[in-house]
């Protein structure tokens, strides 16, 4: 449960036109500025700041429990903010989600669900064909096309609960492809995959990356961060460090991040409790 009385959608209506790091607002992918949510008055995130940089493969980064999977649901307005403005190319999201693509955690969907696989990827182009109508035969094949990328043209029929945890990651990011979006969330894409599905995953990463998209996946393996991403924002409650994966992925900063966790949820609680 999620204390909704506390929180708000605080978004300003007198933005710079430049940001932090000095370029144009409607450049910048993801401005994330004072971003606070609490569940049950108990922050899970802490006056966060945070700005993406456009073409890169960025991961979050932190121990768990330390909000990384709330810092993108509260910028997808998922769970409500307690506090903070979160842009996207300088505008809030309700005006730029047709440019976002999300993939979920696994354990999030109901695979249950009666879909096939095409069923799920063409959810992917409803941005374009509307709700309520009748999707054409170009989304269709847009969303066989973006099966066959993954490796799942074969599969288009089957039903979703019928696939390995392999496959159904890779139906949800043909559907995320399917979008053909400019800014792409990922949480925790690698989570209980096989060998040949990080692979692929890996591959359509950089190919994302080439035509110039921007992709925040929430990562655990702290091993591949390196290998994987040109960017990492290291969380724990609140921004540890963020910036370019050489210079940020240090053995100083992950001993910040995963280490005194409790003392950063202290003072926290108490700066929260002392704003009511």
């Amino acid at each position: 449960m999620i204390d909704t009385h506390a929180a708000t959608d605080v978004t300003s209506t007198d933005t710079p036109a430049v940001s932090r790091g000095g370029l144009p607002l409607d450049r910048v992918p993801l401005a994330v500025h004072d971003l606070t949510v609490a569940y049950y008055r108990k922050p899970v995130l802490w006056d966060v700041d945070f700005e993406a940089p456009e073409g890169k493969l960025i991961a979050i980064v932190g121990p768990n429990g330390a909000g990384k999977s709330t810092l993108i649901k509260a910028a997808l307005d998922l769970v409500p903010r307690t506090s903070g403005r979160v842009l996207f190319y300088g505008k809030p999201y309700r005006r730029q989600r047709q440019l976002i693509g999300y993939v979920p955690q696994r354990e999030s969907v109901d695979w249950d669900f009666p879909v096939t696989a095409l069923d799920v990827v063409v959810m992917g182009r409803y941005g374009q064909v509307g709700w309520c109508r009748p999707v054409g035969r170009q989304h269709r094949e847009a969303a066989r096309a973006a099966l066959e990328h993954v490796g799942m043209g074969d599969f288009a029929g089957r039903q979703i609960s019928q696939l390995s945890g392999g496959q159904q990651q890779r139906v949800f990011l043909a559907r995320a492809l399917a979008q053909d979006a400019r800014l792409y969330f990922m949480d925790e894409p690698f989570a209980g995959v096989d060998a040949a599905t990080e692979k692929a995953i890996v591959r359509i990463l950089h190919e994302l990356r080439s035509g110039g998209r921007t992709v925040i996946a929430v990562h655990h393996d702290l091993q591949t961060v390196p290998e994987y991403f040109d960017h990492v924002l290291l969380v724990n409650l609140r921004v540890v460090a963020a910036g370019p994966t050489a210079s940020t992925f240090t053995s100083e900063n992950l001993q910040k991040t995963f280490g005194g966790r409790l003392t950063l949820l202290d003072q926290a609680a108490h700066a929260l409790a002392s704003r009511r």
